[in-house]
């Protein structure tokens, strides 16, 4: 299918970008089905897993946190070494799914900072991206992993936010730094969780582009009580409808 298409899901924490993502999968598997497809859960709450049915038995953080331990013990090798084997050992912790395929970045054990985590998770997009047609990447809450060029190679990222003056403003943050950051083809935003569609004319969008909104979706939020994942919601749930809306205007499916 050509190069890859590596859309990226951003937005503050709780507006459901998790759920979008999930749904982004969901999509690209019904309607390319020859297609090479990885989920990224790159955000450290781990929510992707869940919405999309998979057990994680390891991330890549586990695989970094390995590799240092080893250099730790005295077993040292030369850094471009660790690096290749880093890079091999990614394969293996891919989820092979029916239709396609995820990896965990995971977060690490400690509080604070993620620099490591970020600086891997990087260089996971850049290698697997090589190898899949899509790659959809459920980022982390705020403007952390563009501020540090984690995702500087996403050729769409796609906005969430809920009608919030604090959600406006962190999609509104995250434009432009990723404007300066990100070489990205197109970007746009999708308004989640909104109560009645005459509050979008109250929603100061400046000059993002809009791709649609979803609705507060009871059928979505059962899913969610019962633990099921969202690849099993009905084609007439308002989180497919406007998902789909916003893939068609962004013109990946």
């Amino acid at each position: 299918m050509g190069e890859a298409k590596i859309i990226a899901v951003a937005g503050k924490g709780g507006v459901g970008k998790t759920s979008v993502s999930a749904m982004i999968v969901r999509i690209l598997t019904r309607k390319y089905q020859d297609a090479r497809i990885l989920a990224i859960d790159a955000d450290p709450a781990v929510g992707l897993a869940t919405a999309l049915g998979v057990t994680v038995e390891r991330t890549m953080d586990d695989i970094r946190k390995a590799i240092v331990e080893n250099v730790q013990k005295g077993q040292k090798k030369e850094a471009v070494e660790c690096l290749g084997e880093a890079r091999n050992l990614m394969f293996d912790a891919l989820e092979e799914q029916e239709g396609f395929a995820f990896l965990a970045i995971g977060r690490p054990e400690a509080a604070g900072c993620y620099c490591a985590v970020n600086a891997y998770l990087k260089e996971v997009i850049t290698t697997m991206a090589e190898q899949f047609d899509f790659v959809v990447i459920d980022g982390e809450a705020g403007i952390e992993q563009i501020n540090r060029r984690v995702m500087e190679r996403v050729t769409h990222l796609i906005l969430i936010t809920d009608p919030s003056q604090k959600g406006l403003q962190v999609v509104k943050t995250i434009k432009k730094v990723a404007d300066e950051l990100v070489m990205y083809e197109a970007c746009g935003v999708l308004v989640n969780r909104l109560p009645d569609v005459k509050m979008l004319k109250f929603l100061d969008l400046e000059e993002i582009p809009y791709l649609g909104a979803v609705g507060q979706d009871s059928s979505l939020t059962e899913f969610d009580l019962k633990g099921e994942n969202i690849l099993n919601l009905p084609d007439s749930s308002l989180l497919a409808a406007g998902v789909k809306e916003a893939l068609e205007k962004l013109h990946i499916v």
